[in-house]
């Protein structure tokens, strides 16, 4: 990364390439962006350009497949050690794991997944628009587990976009900016609960996960954290150019920011997207491999162990990559049976006994 001066700011900078830099208690954050065309009947794509299936070579005009052959996606894959924060702001995901959950959620949904002692889940994109372009934009943020919760038990929860607070200013122009609360509680504006086990549930770690939006010239001041010890990362996604403080910057670049002032921001000619992670680190060793995060080499040849003995509780569903049909609204189904859907009715899914998870 590049540094700057001591008095500014920022701390440093990185362009954003395939795998983005990330601070402790983050082990990694993707974003997808694909625009998938339209919709066979089948939620698969129409349009057969190239070798479908084909991992994760670009198919077409800016869309993957990933490892899915027939709906796009990524089919059944264990997770140990950590969790998945999953914010989709357009389109839809479609979710079956080894403990009998569900759900279909997107279009401003978040899915946070402790993965804890071992759990495997699918994440397949279905294309239900059968008339026109199927976009999907999701960023999969993962957030480490101190070694005290490496083998929690997992758990599931889904936030309804409906419930994720939108935090609106504006500046003396007129022009706004939007803040996704995700995590954490700016300005007292607070989050929908994290898992119970998470190091985001702790009141001293600070954790933030925030999505920023500002029009084009658009003035807006990103507070100091009122945590003590945290880190603060922004990556700049959406836009030209923008100017934090006394720097101007481009388009897809991570910028260390120094958490303890305010940053003053000003967006330039085009509008301006921006994720911010914070949190306190961990300051454990971290050993990854694959699926799999701990703090030792050994817990990692462990976790293959018990993977091939246990498979983490087993694949309930029909085959490695289910979906929840061409008709399905959103909805999230727990392990105990209960169905949760957006508070508004908006999309909501059909009954529990009519949601049935079908092959893809």
């Amino acid at each position: 990364m590049t540094s700057t001066t001591t008095t500014s700011p920022i701390i440093s900078t990185a362009p954003l390439s395939f795998r983005w830099p990330v601070i402790d208690p983050f082990i990694m954050v993707v974003h997808h962006v694909d625009r998938f065309p339209a919709g066979n009947g089948r939620l698969g794509p129409a349009t057969q350009e190239g070798n479908l299936g084909d991992d994760m070579a670009a198919m077409g005009n800016g869309w993957h497949m990933y490892y899915g052959s027939d709906v796009p996606g990524f089919p059944a894959h264990p997770h140990r050690g950590f969790e998945t924060v999953t914010f989709v702001r357009q389109g839809l995901v479609d979710h079956a794991d080894s403990f009998g959950a569900s759900g279909r959620y997107g279009r401003g949904d978040v899915q946070w997944l402790t993965a804890g002692g071992g759990i495997q889940h699918s994440e397949m994109f279905p294309l239900v628009d059968t008339e026109g372009e199927n976009t999907l934009e999701l960023f999969q943020i993962w957030l480490n587990l101190p070694a005290s919760d490496k083998t929690t038990d997992p758990h599931f929860t889904m936030s309804w976009a409906e419930d994720i607070p939108h935090l609106v200013t504006t500046d003396d122009a007129g022009r706004s900016t939007e803040v996704t609360v995700v995590a954490g509680a700016p300005l007292g504006v607070s989050a929908p609960t994290p898992p119970p086990a998470s190091w985001a549930a702790r009141p001293d770690a600070g954790v933030a996960i925030w999505h920023i939006r500002l029009d084009a010239h658009a003035e807006w001041t990103l507070p100091r954290a009122d945590t003590p010890d945290v880190r603060r990362m922004l990556y700049v996604i959406e836009g030209d150019t923008l100017r934090i403080a006394d720097a101007e910057l481009t388009n897809r670049v991570a910028v260390y920011v120094d958490p303890t002032v305010d940053v003053p921001i000003t967006a330039g000619a085009k509008p301006v997207s921006m994720l911010l992670l914070q949190g306190r680190p961990i300051g454990e060793p971290v050993v990854a491999h694959g699926p799999f995060v701990m703090n030792t080499r050994k817990e990692i040849l462990d976790a293959y162990t018990d993977f091939r003995a246990t498979e983490f509780g087993g694949w309930p569903w029909p085959d490695s990559a289910p979906n929840h049909g061409p008709d399905s609204g959103r909805f999230a189904r727990y392990p105990d049976g209960n169905v949760s859907v957006p508070p508004t009715g908006t999309g909501a899914a059909r009954r529990d006994d009519e949601v049935t998870p079908t092959s893809a």
